[in-house]
C-alpha cells in the first residue's frame, strides 16, 4: 500500500528572493522550501513554524495558506499532501544547528530556481512559488485542528 505523507512548506520572500534550503536526500543535493512532515498531535501551523526554525534558524510567522498540493513521486509512487503557507521570517539565530541533511539556506529568485530546475526536490517547489506570485491566498483558519475531546463533546451536543 502506498502511503500519503502529510507535509507543510513555507514560502518566504524578501526583495524578490525566496528562502530555500539545499539538502541532501538519498545522496543527492536538492533544493526545497523549508518543509517537512506534520508530527503526531501537531497542528499545520505548529508544524510549519517548527520546520522553518529547524531547517533555517529563522522564526516564521504564517500570514496565509497559499495552496494545498497533492503530488505522487514518479519512481517510488509515494504521495505527498503539502499545505503551503506564506509569511514572514524574523529573529534569525545563526548559532542554531540546522536539521540533519540540511546543507545550507539560500535566498534565490524565481529565475535562479528555474535555472536549477533539475535540482528541485519536486515540482511542488516552483508551483508553490508561482501560486504565491499570483496572490493565491486562503485564510489560516481554513483548516481546523480538532482534538478528540472536542469531537466527543460536539457529538454529545448534537
Amino acid at each position: 500500500m502506498i502511503s500519503t505523507h502529510l507535509t507543510v512548506a513555507a514560502v518566504i520572500e524578501k526583495r524578490g528572493r525566496f528562502l530555500v534550503v539545499e539538502e541532501l536526500v538519498d545522496g543527492h543535493k536538492v533544493i526545497n522550501q523549508p518543509a517537512g512532515h506534520v508530527e503526531q498531535g501537531e497542528t499545520f501551523i505548529d508544524a510549519v513554524v517548527r520546520e522553518v526554525r529547524e531547517e533555517t534558524a529563522w522564526r516564521f510567522t504564517p500570514a496565509a495558506i497559499n495552496g494545498v498540493y497533492l503530488w505522487q513521486h514518479p519512481d517510488s509512487g509515494e504521495r505527498f499532501l503539502r499545505v503551503a503557507f506564506c509569511g514572514n521570517c524574523h529573529d534569525h539565530d545563526a548559532r542554531l544547528a540546522l536539521d540533519d541533511g540540511i546543507i545550507r539556506t539560500l535566498w534565490l529568485t524565481r529565475a535562479e530556481l528555474v535555472k536549477r530546475r533539475d535540482a528541485l526536490r519536486s515540482p511542488m517547489v516552483l508551483r508553490v512559488i508561482d501560486d504565491y506570485r499570483k496572490d493565491v491566498r486562503f485564510p489560516l483558519r481554513m483548516f481546523q485542528h480538532l482534538e478528540i475531546e472536542d469531537l466527543a463533546s460536539h457529538a454529545q451536543v448534537v
